[in-house]
């Protein structure tokens, strides 16, 4: 194992530890069964529903239990566990963006819901992305976080560091740990791993008419210190229309939020800057205008 993978494991492990959730009213949980998954699912809170789709590896606990807590003071929660991840058991079929993202919609058809607002980080931000993409009347607002769009939007050390890495660099961790107490098939890890690594380095290079032709009021995410690099982000920034001087028209209904100091783990562990973001997006129904 080389350096750069022991200290992205480092940090990979930090944040998918188990994180103390705070008190809160119980999650209503079920399974639905959608496009050959048995999908695992919970829903928190009353109002305006939001939908919120993790990351590789990820599950519903630790900073997505954190962060549906939160969001569900004030809102309908929808969390579900991707194939393969959490309680959801993987299937014959490739893990790719376009079908998670088929798999979201389809758990929203389950639960009577048209459309509802849309979180995804990382490997869910692509999801979502794709969400909008393929289903754009079931997404009001787009929010997404450190995803790329195209293969070369990630950081070379990432591209590098993917190809060669194996199941066995996580065993005895705390992300691992996790896993092998909520998968129907704790055996399954291995291969979970080699179609998160050809998730990753298949190159999934999407049209830039697919982005710019997303409607939704959107909101894109990312650290100064993003596994996405920051022209990338400005690339997808642009292309959906955002990027324009504000200072003598209405702003643009897209926002692109840089968190300083932050990696790419470090966005899902920050909630002090990450909820604020977020919930000043949501509940901002008007575009203010400019100064001049």
């Amino acid at each position: 194992m080389n350096h750069l993978t022991k200290v992205l494991l480092t940090v990979l492990i930090v944040c998918m530890g188990v994180m103390p959730a705070m008190a809160q009213q119980p999650a209503a949980k079920g399974y639905a069964a959608v496009n050959g998954l048995k999908i695992y699912y919970e829903t928190q809170g009353n109002g305006a529903p939001i939908l919120l789709l993790h990351g590789a590896y990820m599950s519903i606990e630790g900073p997505f239990r954190e962060l549906m807590n939160t969001l569900s003071r004030n809102r309908k929660v929808i969390i579900l566990e991707s194939q393969g991840h959490g309680r959801t058991a993987d299937i014959n079929r490739p893990i790719t963006c376009e079908n998670m993202a088929d798999d979201a919609a389809a758990l929203l058809k389950y639960l009577k819901i048209d459309s509802a607002d849309v979180f995804g980080y990382s490997m869910g931000g692509g999801t979502a992305l794709q969400l909008a993409i393929r289903h754009p009347k079931m997404v009001k607002k787009l929010i997404v976080a450190s995803a790329s769009f195209k293969h070369s939007g990630m950081q070379p050390e990432l591209i590098q560091m993917m190809p060669g890495f194996k199941a066995e660099y996580l065993e005895g961790t705390p992300m691992k740990m996790v896993y092998d107490s909520l998968a129907p098939n704790p055996k399954n890890f291995p291969v979970l791993v080699e179609k998160l690594k050809q998730l990753d380095t298949n190159p999934q290079d999407w049209p830039a008419s697919d982005i710019s032709g997303i409607r939704s009021q959107t909101l894109l995410i990312f650290g100064d210190a993003d596994a996405i690099t920051p022209e990338h982000a400005v690339e997808m920034f642009r292309l959906l229309g955002g990027g324009k001087m504000g200072d003598m028209a209405p702003l643009p209904n897209k926002r692109l939020a840089i968190l300083p100091g932050t990696s790419h783990m470090g966005v899902m562990m920050q909630p002090q800057r990450l909820v604020p973001t977020l919930e000043t997006f949501l509940t901002q129904d008007n575009i203010p205008v400019g100064f001049m």
